[in-house]
């Protein structure tokens, strides 16, 4: 692809149709399938194009002349650790003008997270000072194959017709293959119970549309949390079950504690007001020996041990002094 950003001169603030020059690359880069927007050296975004709406939800007038940070993609790294200070590519590349690449995960205008792939590139005037950087990023592989797989669940019929996650059938089913593969190959896997915390509160309070709506965003978090070739689906009401395939007990509660974090990071609006959203989890990994039932039933007591321990934690063998530690 050509470069979009041919260097011009950039006013802190400024849109991009302060800047005619750039309207032929606009008219290409509107409509890349990519998501593709620029800021200036203060990071304020000055041009969004349409992939960046399909992407985020965000219309380019809610986001231009306001920055990343300010409520729009909030972008977290692996760690869920912020970037939205001085760690983001963006900032990178506008300090030292060379290209960045990485996997982030960036917030949805309906609160969910969403993992993609990010470049940056500077942006040069005339006389080659930095004026601005433009971010290119794109879904993530990971998320293709989430949504191929959704494709192929839908066409089973065995999708949860709220969250669009597998249905506990489907999620028995799902598990029974597991359970095979080990005894079989004695490939180790393990499940997460998850259970949205105060979530008759919520029903209660914001009635079952406003539940609908957690159940909802929760399940978008936490799917996008996990690898392309694990598996989440809706055990029943406001529980979930993750299958995390090929891993040891230090890797499964990992990835259960960068969902437990993700979630915790997430909010929905209901009638005007920002609901948090936090779950307590069960993480278990299958024995040789075990059935559904066992494993389901060592998990979800699991998950009551956090919800006993104060709530917002994953527990992860049932002898943890503080199961809401990951070790």
């Amino acid at each position: 692809m050509s470069n979009p950003t041919e260097p011009y001169e950039s006013k802190s603030g400024a849109l991009l149709e302060d800047h005619p020059e750039l309207a032929f690359y606009k008219d290409v880069v509107d409509n890349l399938y990519d998501a593709v927007y620029f800021v200036d050296r203060q990071k304020k975004i000055i041009y969004w194009n349409k992939g960046a709406e399909r992407l985020t939800g965000y219309a380019a007038e809610q986001v231009l002349g306001s920055s990343c940070s300010e409520n729009v993609l909030v972008h977290v790294d692996q760690e869920v650790k912020s970037l939205c200070d001085l760690n983001c590519p963006l900032s990178q590349t506008i300090r030292d003008g060379s290209s960045h690449d990485a996997e982030l995960f960036v917030r949805h205008k309906d609160g969910h997270r969403v993992l993609v792939a990010v470049s940056t590139k500077p942006i040069k005037n005339a006389d080659g000072q930095i004026v601005g950087a433009v971010e290119i990023f794109k879904e993530h592989p990971a998320q293709v194959a989430i949504r191929q797989k959704m494709i192929q669940l839908q066409e089973l019929a065995l999708l949860d017709p709220l969250t669009r996650l597998a249905n506990r059938r489907y999620t028995e089913t799902s598990l029974q293959r597991q359970f095979d593969e080990l005894s079989r190959y004695i490939h180790p896997f393990g499940i997460l119970f998850i259970d949205v915390d105060n979530f008759k509160e919520i029903n209660d309070t914001y009635g079952h549309p406003g539940g609908d709506q957690v159940l909802r965003l929760l399940s978008r978090t936490v799917q996008n949390s996990l690898r392309p070739f694990d598996f989440l689906g809706r055990w029943g009401g406001d529980e979930f079950v993750a299958i995390v395939v090929k891993v040891s007990e230090e890797q499964l509660r990992a990835i259960a504690e960068r969902a437990r974090l993700l979630v915790e990071q997430t909010s929905v609006k209901v009638r005007g007001e920002e609901v948090a959203v936090t779950v307590s989890i069960g993480a278990a990994l299958a024995r040789e020996g075990d059935t559904i039932e066992d494993l389901i039933g060592r998990a979800d007591g699991l998950m009551y041990c956090s919800k006993s321990s104060g709530k917002n934690r994953v527990s992860a063998h049932p002898h943890a002094t503080d199961p809401g530690v990951v070790a």
